[in-house]
């Protein structure tokens, strides 16, 4: 097995090592990309080249060709950037996968601004938005190289229809186990934070001191709802949403969850109203959206 295990581990490598070994050990699954981190590939290519297809950057035929070999009764991971994985060819994923009703995994790397120097074209904060927009499909944000792994191991055997969001900023913290429920990682009276992904190591920063539930959130479709209620239970239902991605993306499955109990809601992320035009790095981009540990602490403060 060649998996990195490690949470200091990259990312995007942990994934090319996962697929890989998921390509080598299942004669059932076939890994289709787009040109993107065909460098993590070679070993894959290798060992089962009639599974293995790069069709260059041609994105729309890329999610057709993967919603065929889901057809044909492969399981089928398809991989590019966010953008061109879901909002250049949303058309396809939601006809090829969606309306024909086949499961495959959708493995984006990128995030929001990973690619800051890529400008415009390479930046994705509305992807997870989309997908929502579809029936059927499993959202999850891992925070760290390790949940990568098990996460697409995971979507890989399930079955189903499932969009995995690779990003290069990782949290940094060791989480028992990657789960499909929240973990609570701190108990507060006054509110509960549920942070989404790879924003848990600021979040965990930006709470310090403060008498709030941190709840910690991999996999954000479908959404635990019965986690945010029994956190909820024995604090004010203060309920602060911190996603990586556009800000308010969950916003409808927190007021879903919480439809009997009045609440009130601060839905943090990528800002919905201004778009940067200056490349920076992914650094600059999280602190103008206000998705670093220091601005976090002011947003929440201000809230409570």
């Amino acid at each position: 097995m060649t998996t990195i295990t490690t949470i200091f581990a990259a990312t995007r490598e942990t994934f090319g090592a996962t697929a890989t070994d998921l390509v080598r050990s299942h004669p059932q699954v076939a890994l289709v990309y787009a040109e993107i981190s065909g460098q993590f590939f070679g070993d894959a290519r290798t060992a089962a080249p009639d599974r293995v297809i790069n069709v260059g950057i041609r994105e729309q035929l890329l999610v057709s060709v993967g919603a065929g070999l889901a057809l044909s009764g492969l399981r089928p991971i398809v991989h590019t950037f966010a953008s061109f994985l879901v909002e250049r060819p949303f058309e396809q994923v939601k006809l090829d996968f969606g309306h024909q009703d086949v499961g495959g995994v959708l493995v984006s790397t990128g995030g929001s601004f990973d690619i800051a120097a890529g400008g415009r074209t390479h930046q994705s904060p509305g992807d997870v938005a989309l997908i929502d927009t579809l029936p059927g499909w499993s959202i999850h944000i891992p925070g760290s190289a390790r949940e990568v792994d098990i996460l697409l191991r995971r979507a890989v055997a399930d079955g189903g229809r499932h969009y995995l969001r690779v990003e290069e900023h990782q949290h940094g913290v060791e989480i028992p186990e990657s789960s499909t429920r929240f973990t609570a990682l701190r108990q507060g009276a006054r509110g509960v934070v549920i942070a989404v992904g790879p924003t848990l190591g600021d979040v965990l920063d930006a709470t310090a001191g403060l008498d709030l539930t941190v709840l910690y959130a991999s996999t954000i479709r479908p959404f635990d709802r019965v986690g945010l209620r029994a956190a909820v239970e024995g604090s004010t239902p203060a309920v602060v949403l911190v996603e990586p991605y556009l800000a308010g993306t969950s916003a409808r499955s927190v007021s879903e969850a919480l439809v009997d109990r009045p609440h009130r809601l601060l839905a943090l992320g990528t800002d919905r109203e201004h778009e940067l035009r200056r490349y920076g790095t992914p650094d600059e981009h999280r602190a103008a959206h206000g998705l670093d540990a220091s601005s976090l602490r002011r947003s929440i403060g201000r809230f409570l």
